[in-house]
């Protein structure tokens, strides 16, 4: 997993509430279990004009160009700015990872779905919880600021807006040191690697029956 320290990037106004995961990615993705190759697919039924479809080559697809996704100024976007319970509906984890995929690395936004919220965390994604107010003053300076950009600081926990003033938000201890080490369940397994190894060792030598290989018949 790709640790988080700061992003400083380019803010996509995605400008509805309740968006589901069928809407950030749809079911007909969710047959690779990869983590990867999904982002050409995030939005998919509203970033493309025909129906996607796995192993499709999207670059022949005709794209909606009304989509915000596909207009210019927010091309390489890595920051996502949403409104209310974002990310609700079925649990996928194909939703984060095709947001991560694609090259987004943190969402504003007042409220997530649980699961949704959990997911982001164990695959590098941050999501931010910000007053419903302070969401709706940033649509407003990303509407009115072509190529508006704001800086996220894990560490400091703080937004900063491109006048210098920054805004605060709460994270979870762990889930922070998590992100910014760069570590999933798995990674943090391995974080105890030394100790496992010698648990297992110490098994080996005071159970040695379990691990001798029956006699060939």
């Amino acid at each position: 997993m790709r640790s988080f320290s700061i992003e400083k990037g380019v803010v996509m106004p995605l400008d509805r509430a309740n968006v589901d995961t069928d809407f950030i990615i749809p079911k007909q993705f969710l047959k690779s279990i990869k983590r990867s190759g999904f982002g050409v697919n995030l939005f998919d039924e509203h970033r493309y004009l025909d129906r996607g479809e796995p192993d499709a080559d999207n670059s022949q697809r005709p794209l909606n160009q009304e989509f915000v996704l596909n207009q210019p100024h927010y091309q390489g976007a890595t920051i996502l700015l949403a409104r209310d319970n974002f990310g609700c509906g079925s649990s996928r984890e194909h939703a984060p990872w095709a947001l991560e995929d694609y090259g987004f690395r943190a969402i504003l936004a007042p409220s997530y779905a649980d699961i949704f919220f959990n997911n982001c965390f164990k695959n590098g994604l941050l999501p931010i919880v910000l007053d419903r107010e302070l969401i709706a003053s940033l649509f407003e300076a990303v509407e009115n600021t072509e190529g508006y950009q704001l800086e996220v600081d894990l560490s400091q926990q703080k937004v900063v807006k491109p006048d210098g003033s920054s805004l605060d938000f709460e994270v979870d201890p762990f889930r922070k040191h998590c992100l910014l080490n760069g570590l999933d369940d798995i990674g943090l397994t391995l974080e105890d690697a030394a100790q496992i190894e010698a648990f297992e060792a110490r098994w080996r030598d005071q159970s040695p029956w379990f691990f001798n290989s029956p006699d060939p018949q």
